[in-house]
C-alpha cells in the first residue's frame, strides 16, 4: 500500500467522522526501515516520521534532515532516564511518557536546555502487565504532576491490547484527555487507525502500511 493510500484512507475517516481534511496527522512509523525507503517517502513530501529507538533515530535523521526541510521525527518506543538527554536533542516529541522519574528527568532537563519536545503521556488503556504505561486512573494526577513541573503535555498514547476491540480504547483515551483539557490524541496504527480517526485521533502511526515488511 503506498503512502497517498493511507493519506486518502485518513481523509475518508476524518470525512466520515466530521472532521475538517488534516485534523488527523500522519506519522510514518520509519523503524528498522532501509535508508532508501525512508528517503523515497521524504521524497513524495512526506516530512513526519516515528522512531522506536533513541540510537537507531540519531544514527539516521542528522543526514535526511540536512537533505529535506522540515523534518519532525517522533519518539514512539520507551525511553529510558539515560537517554532523556539525547531524546530531548534528537526528537520533535516524545509520545511515552510513562512515570515520575521520567517526567522529573524531563522537567530537569527542559530547564538545563531551554527547551522540550512536545509530550505525549502514554496510558496503559488495558491494563496489561507486560505493557508500559499510566493506568487509566492514575492518569488524572500524572497529567497534574506534569503540569507542575512545567512540562508541554500535548496529549496523550495509548497502545490497545491485541486481543480487545481498538475502538473500546481509543474513546477511552479520548475521555481521559478531554477531562484533562488536552487536545492531542496519538492512536491508531496500520490495522486500524480509521476508528481511531472516527474516536477523535490527531496521530496515527502506520509503518509497515507505507514501507513494506522491516529489515530485521
Amino acid at each position: 500500500m503506498s503512502l497517498g493510500e493511507i493519506q486518502n484512507r485518513i481523509h475518508k475517516a476524518e470525512a466520515a467522522a466530521g472532521r475538517p481534511e488534516g485534523a488527523v496527522q500522519l506519522i510514518a512509523v520509519s523503524k528498522r526501515q532501509p535508508d532508501a525507503r525512508v528517503e523515497d517517502t521524504l521524497k513524495l513530501g512526506h516530512r513526519v516520521f516515528g522512531e522506536n529507538q533513541v540510537q537507531e533515530a540519531i544514527g539516521k535523521w542528522p543526514a535526511f534532515r540536512e537533505q529535506f526541510a522540515d523534518v519532525a521525527v517522533h519518539l514512539l518506543g520507551p525511553l529510558q532516564t539515560n537517554k532523556a538527554r539525547q531524546a530531548m536533542e534528537a526528537f520533535e516529541a516524545i509520545h511515552s511518557v510513562d512515570r515520575p522519574k521520567l517526567a522529573k528527568t524531563l522537567a530537569r532537563l527542559a530547564q538545563e536546555l531551554g527547551h522540550c519536545p512536545q509530550l505525549f503521556i502514554q496510558v496503559n488503556t488495558g491494563e496489561e502487565e507486560q505493557k508500559s504505561g499510566v493506568l487509566p486512573l492514575e492518569t488524572d494526577g500524572f497529567v497534574a504532576e506534569c503540569r507542575k513541573m512545567d512540562l508541554p503535555v500535548a496529549g496523550l498514547m495509548c497502545i490497545p491490547p491485541v486481543t480487545e476491540e481498538p475502538a473500546l480504547h481509543f474513546a477511552l483515551l479520548a475521555r481521559i484527555a478531554e477531562r484533562n483539557g488536552l487536545h492531542g490524541l496519538s492512536m491508531g496504527m496500520s490495522g486500524d487507525f480509521e476508528r481511531a480517526v472516527a474516536q477523535g485521533a490527531t496521530h496515527v502511526r502506520v509503518g509497515s502500511a507505507i514501507f513494506g515488511d522491516r529489515a530485521y
